[in-house]
């Protein structure tokens, strides 16, 4: 009374409940491996964007400076549409937060003159960025220093640089 073409059509019907159980079961293993791998290239391409601009401001600075013999403390003078910072930079993940020369107060070698001959620029992580805890803030200053610092404030130049 068993057909034998009755059972090779039973089980080329469809799959089980166990098979589809085992291929969630992978897929879930291979998401749980790649997801974090995705966000970390995703992170450091952001921050590849805020050093890119910050050296960009930079370079736009020098050409300030030796234009005007000072540099600048508004985005507008370098070619940017801000008026003044915070304002955002590629993507917007990170913004420049300072710009310009670095304020009268604060003692430099070259401000004998009256003029201090220096700036700071810092870009600071801003959005989602923010959970990139080990590269918060860049810095680049006119003498050519480049620095980093994670979200507690301790350097991480090493890392991020």
């Amino acid at each position: 009374m068993n057909n034998p073409m009755q059972s090779t059509t039973r089980c080329n019907r469809g799959f089980t409940l166990v098979e589809l159980i085992v291929a969630m079961l992978i897929a879930a293993i291979l998401a749980a491996i790649a997801v974090p791998s995705y966000l970390i290239y995703v992170r450091k391409s952001r921050r590849t964007e805020a050093k890119s601009a910050l050296l960009d401001i930079a370079s736009l600075e020098e050409r300030y400076f030796s234009a005007q013999n000072t540099y600048s403390n508004l985005p507008t003078d370098v070619g940017y549409t801000a008026a003044a910072p915070p304002f955002p930079v590629g993507s917007g993940y990170y913004q420049i937060t300072q710009l310009g020369v670095v304020p009268a107060g604060v003692p430099t070698a070259a401000s004998a003159g009256g003029t201090p001959a220096t700036y700071t620029l810092v870009a600071t992580a801003v959005g989602d960025q923010v959970n990139d805890t080990q590269c918060y803030t860049f810095t680049v200053t006119s003498g050519g220093a480049r620095t980093a610092q994670n979200s507690a404030g301790v350097d991480n130049t090493a890392n991020c640089w």
